[in-house]
């Protein structure tokens, strides 16, 4: 293979390319859809390396090692660098990639907890890294028009464009070579869409790199996975697999056969929202009280927007007792409590454990502004709070336990975020449902909030007919709680559209 970043020809892939590779690095999330599925979309490209031995034709098998269980494949696009590349800019560094083809970035993740992180073991076997069956000259084709196509035994998988890229590949290349000079040959895999999963011995995995609008294209590049017979000797990590590396591995918890806990925010959807706030805090405790959970109200608290109601997911700020030494190292800079707001968003609640202790201000009218301006739906703190004026003309509803002037060092020191919390007496976990006025503070489990929703909508319905009928002046006896007669009354009036009485 030639060295020339201006190659215009496609080259066969053979030895000879495998040899030239000095080394092989490989992004971890690149792609939209894939970032998607691992709920986290990053801000910069991060990395790891595989073995230049990892590499392999088209054409070729690979072990699933004996043992294991997770071995999965991931169709992505690889880079061949042509030119030298030591830190070139983002406008020139394509000029540096001298062929694009494809390429599988096969993984057993059984391994993948010895390395924390590195990916030694479970990405560098042998065979780990086919890449081919042609180069595409770089200068040829389109970077940001590519297809890349996976098949597993003929059936498609993988099919995504290189518009859906977070980091283009020009910015790849350039932030590598910022710390390490790229050599000619080295190769990068560019990451992988949604699609990848877990293959078995037996299967067949194709992947295949297009250019349409140029009319090139890599072929399909084969690769069958065989069952290997040796097992991992007694002096080395030995296979591990855990929940959630069976979630990575299959792509999503559905197709690992795990059924994960209903989150806040997928409980709390338009219709069980507006069904909770439709309702008095009061019908929903009795709701609450009904399963056995006495102890979800944060109590004491005062209120700075009267009955507004609000509601939504908690996000959790612990401040454990103020310690001199331990605000030096924890309470200065961008510590806990300016991180958990900077990143708290709409939906959410911040909810912050003080212990009831109000000798001194949980936070102020500038970090209230921080989080009203960042879309959170109000404060809970079971603390004080100082420039409580100022705070309570915020837009943001802040729940508090009293004013106070001292600063947060006084007696608090903020330390971690997104754990469990006690507030007001009870205890609140990172996305626990909470809804607030000032008749209350409730806490509902997510997996209860559709259910109480539509419970505490009828009771609610039932309470409206009771206050009428009592209030033009019927006997509580047989009304409150309703006997037959009432109840069939009640059914005529909600088939009459609950009209006055």
């Amino acid at each position: 293979m030639s060295s020339d970043a201006t190659a215009t020809e496609p080259v066969q892939v053979d030895q000879s390319i495998f040899d030239k590779a000095g080394k092989v690095l490989a992004v971890h999330l690149s792609y939209s859809s894939r970032a998607a599925q691992r709920g986290r979309t990053p801000a910069f490209p991060s990395y790891f390396m595989k073995a230049s031995s990892s590499l392999a034709a088209s054409g070729s098998t690979v072990e699933r090692p004996a043992g294991t269980e997770l071995l999965a494949f991931e169709g992505e696009i690889a880079l061949v660098i042509g030119d030298d590349a030591r830190r070139v800019s983002v406008e020139n560094a394509w000029s540096h990639v001298g062929y694009v083809t494809a390429s599988n970035d096969l993984g057993v993740y059984d391994m993948k907890y010895a390395d924390k992180g590195s990916n030694i073991r479970s990405k560098s076997g042998d065979g780990y890294t086919p890449m081919g069956p042609v180069l595409l000259p770089a200068a040829a084709v389109n970077p940001e028009a590519l297809r890349i196509r996976t098949w597993v035994n003929g059936q498609l998988a993988q099919d995504a464009t290189t518009e859906e890229l977070i980091f283009s590949f020009a910015q790849i290349v350039a932030d590598l070579s910022q710390q390490m000079t790229l050599k000619a040959g080295d190769v990068i895999l560019t990451g992988t869409p949604a699609g990848s999963s877990v293959i078995v011995p037996g299967d067949t995995v194709e992947v295949q790199v297009d250019d349409e609008a140029a009319g090139l294209g890599t072929g399909r590049l084969s690769t069958t996975v065989v069952e290997g017979t040796a097992d991992f000797a007694a002096f080395g990590n030995q296979p591990k697999i855990t929940d959630a590396d069976r979630i990575d591995a299959f792509g999503t918890a559905a197709g690992a056969g795990i059924e994960l806990p209903i989150t806040g925010k997928q409980a709390l959807t338009d219709e069980v929202k507006e069904k909770l706030l439709s309702v008095a805090t009061a019908t929903i405790s009795g709701a609450l009280r009904k399963r056995g959970l006495n102890n979800v109200s944060v109590d004491g608290l005062q209120a700075t927007k009267g009955m507004t109601k609000v509601i939504g997911t908690a996000r959790t700020l612990r401040y454990v007792p103020g310690r001199e030494d331990l605000f030096k190292s924890h309470g200065g800079g961008y510590n806990a409590q300016k991180r958990v707001i900077d990143d708290i968003g709409p939906g959410e609640i911040l909810v912050m454990e003080a212990r009831g202790e109000k000798g001194s201000g949980t936070l102020g009218d500038i970090l209230a502004m921080r989080t009203q301006v960042r879309g959170a739906e109000a404060i809970i703190t079971d603390g004080g709070v100082r420039d409580l004026d100022a705070v309570s003309a915020l837009d943001i509803p802040t729940f508090h336990n009293g004013a106070h002037p001292a600063v947060l060092g006084r007696k608090h020191v903020p330390w971690d975020t997104d754990v469990a919390v006690g507030c007001g007496g009870t205890t609140i976990v990172p996305g626990d449902i909470v809804i607030a006025d000032a008749d209350g503070i409730l806490v509902i489990p997510p997996h209860l909030a559709a259910e109480i929703a539509e419970e505490v909508v009828e009771s609610e319905r039932q309470d409206t007919f009771v206050f009428l009928n009592v209030s033009k002046g019927s006997k509580i006896e047989g009304l409150f709680p309703m006997n037959t007669g009432w109840k069939a009354k009640y059914n005529q009036w909600v088939a009459d559209g609950e009209p006055e009485i």
